[in-house]
């Protein structure tokens, strides 16, 4: 898919090598985990807590040329599909490639995709 993958959190980088080592769902993961125990990086997104100095859990899909074009926010306890999220950045990708055109909702790489007069930058963040 041509993504670079990164999850931020406020723990800190021996936090991460900890629960890198010993959980076995994180254990496996390749893709760089960065510390922002300062929150500098979770308030830019808006997910900052300052009364917990946590994050709200949070995803966020940003274009080659650095604009977010989509947001996720859930509450802690509520899980985020990995399925969605391919989905939705394969459909952005293919927006991209094909000016003019639109990736309905449920759209899946092979489906067709409409024409639409909305602006390849409406709607950006």
């Amino acid at each position: 898919m041509d993504v670079e993958v990164i999850s931020v959190s406020t723990d800190t980088v021996f936090s991460h090598l900890m629960f890198k080592q010993t959980s076995p769902t994180v254990k496996d993961v390749k893709y760089p985990m960065a510390s922002d125990p300062s929150g500098e990086v979770s308030r830019a997104y808006g997910v900052w807590q300052p009364e917990s100095g946590l994050n709200k859990r949070g995803r966020f899909i940003v274009n080659p040329e650095g604009t977010v074009m989509a947001v996720e926010v859930l509450t802690g306890p509520v899980g985020r599909s990995v399925d969605e999220l391919i989905r939705q950045i394969k459909a952005m990708q293919a927006v991209a490639d094909n000016p003019g055109m639109a990736a309905p909702a449920g759209w899946q790489p092979g489906d067709d995709m409409i024409t639409t007069r909305i602006p390849q930058d409406v709607g950006t963040y």
